[in-house]
């Protein structure tokens, strides 16, 4: 029988959320594109949303999207009624963040992202050292220029 976690542990992970500026848009590059699952998709005013995220009033446009092969959910929120303002979501900015997917054949799916217009930061690389060495990653952006890191776990032929 396993132990109960002690009082305020953290015990596992439910979704990531992304704040984007057009929810259609970004449902188009993350379902459309890369294959994840919508799951659901509603807008909501609750009160308790204002109070939750620090914006009373706000409304949320809001789409759940399932990662093929895992618990994780990605959420993605278009915040309405309250002023938004883009920030630079460089990878060395403190306070930015990217989500790492793993995929099959990551060359094909490279060409075919770039062929739909896709702004990548790089192409297809193998690290050399590390965890992921003899693998294939690449970075990529969302359309609101989120990092996504997309990452072929079966090692690979130069």
């Amino acid at each position: 029988m396993t132990a109960a976690p002690p009082a305020g542990a953290v015990t596992g992970s439910v979704h990531t959320g992304f704040q984007v500026a057009d929810l259609d848009r970004s449902v188009d590059f993350y379902v459309g594109l890369l294959g994840l699952e919508l799951r659901s998709r509603h807008v909501t005013d609750a009160p308790y949303i204002g109070e939750l995220v620090g914006y009373p009033g706000v409304e949320l446009n809001v789409a759940f999207v399932g990662i093929p092969g895992s618990e994780h959910w990605l959420e993605l929120l278009e915040y309405r009624n309250v002023t938004r303002e883009a920030v630079d979501p460089a990878n060395a900015n403190p306070g930015t963040a990217h989500i790492c997917l793993t995929v099959t054949d990551l060359r094909g799916l490279h060409a075919r992202l770039e062929q739909a217009g896709v702004e990548f930061v790089s192409g297809p690389v193998m690290p050399t050292a590390g965890i992921n060495q003899g693998r294939l990653a690449l970075y990529m952006k969302d359309p609101d220029g989120i990092r996504v890191e997309l990452l072929q776990l079966e090692r690979v032929d130069l």
